[in-house]
């Protein structure tokens, strides 16, 4: 059955909007139709090549939908069910999730050299990150999809895929922001308005939103910001000055640039966190002199997927978000089509916006 999909035809092309050919799913698969998708920054750094993917592609990592059809020995969904997209699930038996670091499994993301469709042509379709989410259907492994959470719109439960869960878990699991701490978030997108949220929710004290953009501080300051900097050389100092000349506890950088890092680093007070989310290219390179290490007994982590467990993640958020706490719609910028793809990735490299999500 032939379904319209953006299809990335190799690394640093513009997508095409083009009809794909699906298979029926087969043992241990599910089909969604596709409600809505996110568009990630994810998604452009796949298609410029700062990640790598197999091509051509059908991209789209964060999404939601309904199941059509289920193949052989596939129980936890059924026809008819909504459903999560995780692009990264767990293999369950690698060194990583005998940690119980599910978000560091070494198997995750191994579906997505796989051929999973081919173009009405004939050509075989890699699934971006496993589940190929923009798309009016896909096919996934079964352990791709997780029942929506009762309470969650099924539109706006896309966004629990990726920039909710990732978001909140960099302050909730990563940074673990206690009540009273003091947080700057840098990068205000999608995964930014999230974990803004997430501080709020973990009763941080004040919440400085940076971004390069004026436009932004309206969107931050609904997500819970108590204060919005202008991103400049002066960025460290100005928010040293908002918290008493100390730095803030906990600082989450989610832009992925060398300058962002070090920046998110200065912001710090002596034994503070910072927390790396953004994804980065390998020349941007982050440099520290061994004293100041030693000096400023500051703690700078990684943070893949917000160190989150989705399976037990999403029950917590959707909680939240039935509480009012979590408002998912306000990290939505813009609702587009699947045609609209290419221009939300223009809006991405702009910095503008926080979350495009196509709507099916």
């Amino acid at each position: 059955m032939a379904v319209r999909a953006a299809v990335l035809p190799a690394v640093g092309s513009p997508l095409e909007i083009t009809g794909i050919d699906l298979p029926d799913p087969g043992p241990g698969q599910v089909r969604v139709r596709l409600a809505a998708a996110g568009v990630c920054h994810s998604d452009l750094s796949l298609s410029d090549g700062t990640m790598r993917v197999p091509v051509p592609a059908v991209l789209g990592h964060e999404g939601a939908g309904t199941v059509v059809a289920v193949g052989e020995g596939v129980t936890h969904v059924a026809p008819g069910d909504g459903v999560v997209l995780n692009w990264a699930p767990s293999c369950g038996a690698c060194h990583a999730c005998s940690l119980g670091e599910v978000w560091l499994c070494a198997n995750a993301l191994k579906g997505a050299a796989d051929v999973y469709a081919r173009t009405t042509e004939g050509t075989d379709l890699h699934p971006g990150l496993n589940v190929a989410a923009f798309a009016e259907e896909t096919v996934v492994s079964a352990a791709c999809v997780l029942p929506v959470p009762e309470g969650v719109p099924l539109t706006d439960a896309a966004l629990l895929g990726c920039a909710v869960l990732t978001g909140y878990g960099a302050v909730h699991h990563s940074a673990q922001v206690r009540p009273g701490e003091t947080v700057a978030v840098f990068g205000v997108g999608g995964v930014g308005l999230s974990a803004l949220q997430a501080a709020r929710i973990a009763g941080a004290s004040k919440i400085v939103a940076v971004d390069v953009s004026a436009e932004k501080e309206e969107l931050a300051r609904a997500a819970g910001a108590t204060d919005y900097v202008i991103a400049s050389e002066n960025t460290a100092r100005e928010i040293r000055a908002l918290t008493g000349k100390q730095g803030v506890d906990v600082a989450v950088e989610c832009a992925g640039r060398a300058v962002t890092i070090r920046t998110a680093w200065d912001s710090t007070r002596r034994g503070g966190r910072t927390t790396v989310v953004g994804i980065g290219g390998k020349d941007q390179q982050v440099t520290f002199n061994a004293l100041e290490i030693f000096h400023w007994g500051r703690t700078l982590a990684g943070c893949v997927y917000g160190n989150s467990n989705p399976a037990e993640d999403l029950p917590v958020l959707a909680e939240h978000v039935r509480a009012g706490r979590l408002d998912l719609s306000a990290l939505v910028t813009e609702r587009i089509s699947l045609e609209g793809i290419p221009a939300a990735f223009e809006n991405m490299l702009a910095g503008k916006g926080g979350r495009a999500l196509v709507v099916f």
